[in-house]
């Protein structure tokens, strides 16, 4: 099985902006190479080509004439991508995000890992995390995939919060739609939210090496709120750095990155990678950056 894949040389990409220091393309080759596979996989920043988001349809069908397999899809393309794809998974559809793009024979299908990422980075990176009610800010992409993993985790009320109100109750709407739940609710005050909470998400750029800052005020925080981003470069955002200072249980975005990526492998390849070797590699990135 594995030899009839490995004479197939597989080409892959990151559409995205500044993803200059993405893990994903290191942590798809490596996984290749470990298992006979023949894989490159490309960065394909925005920023790095100085093009503009209107670029996306463009990327797309030159990656496709270039025979790619497939191209994951990060910030800021993953709800934007959806109308240039032939089809959705179920998840996609439900999340209404995508992550994920494979190129069939002309026809290209959008998936979501994000939200399988997430889902089982909570469970082995959070145990013992309550859910009653939790508070999630940003309703983006990430954000779509995260609630849908709360969710599913069994988080008792969902209350999320984006700069665009509209964008976090079209995301309530749809959850609630279409996984017949009431337990999504769009927010306006965060600060208001968090004191009932029982968690904190967060699911925007904020924080990251080429954004940062806070996306919420420190002094909102409490010991008793674990805390969630995810975000994973850098390792600690200065929120989780608040957070683990008042002693929260906090997790960051890594092991989602990871998870996400296993799930990708399978689609790109149709061979499933080692998730706890994914893991050690991903740390040894890490560890040298």
């Amino acid at each position: 099985m594995l030899k009839e894949h490995a004479i197939r040389p597989r080409r892959l990409g990151l559409i995205g902006s500044g993803i200059g220091a993405s893990l994903t393309p290191d942590m798809h080759e490596r996984e290749g190479a470990e298992l006979g596979l023949s894989i490159r996989y490309d960065r394909i920043d925005i920023d790095a080509m100085r093009v503009g988001p209107d670029a996306l349809p463009r990327l797309l069908d030159e990656a496709e004439a270039a025979g790619y397999s497939g191209v994951n899809i990060t910030h800021p393309f993953k709800q934007s991508v959806i109308p240039l794809l032939h089809s959705l998974s179920e998840d996609a559809d439900t999340i209404g995000a995508v992550n994920t793009v494979l190129f069939n024979g002309g026809k290209r299908s959008g998936h979501n890992t994000d939200w399988l990422g997430y889902y089982q980075s909570f469970k082995r990176g959070m145990p013992g995390a309550r859910l009653g009610r939790v508070t999630l800010v940003g309703a983006g992409g990430g954000g779509c995939a995260v609630a849908h993993a709360a969710l599913k985790l069994g988080v008792g009320v969902l209350e999320i919060a984006d700069k665009d109100f509209a964008r976090a109750s079209a995301l309530a709407h749809l959850l609630s739609t279409r996984l017949g739940e009431t337990r999504a609710v769009a927010i306006n005050d965060v600060e208001s939210s968090l004191p009932r909470a029982e968690g904190l998400i967060h699911a925007t750029p904020t924080g990251m090496t080429l954004h940062p800052g806070l996306p919420i005020n420190p002094g909102w925080l409490r010991k008793s709120l674990w805390v969630s981003d995810i975000i994973y470069f850098p390792a600690e955002t200065e929120l989780l750095r608040h957070a683990r200072a008042l002693g929260c249980q906090t997790m960051n975005g890594g092991s989602m990155a990871v998870y996400q990526a296993v799930e990708a492998f399978k689609l790109f390849t149709d061979v499933a990678p080692d998730p706890d070797r994914m893991l050690r590699h991903f740390g040894s990135l890490i560890a040298r950056r």
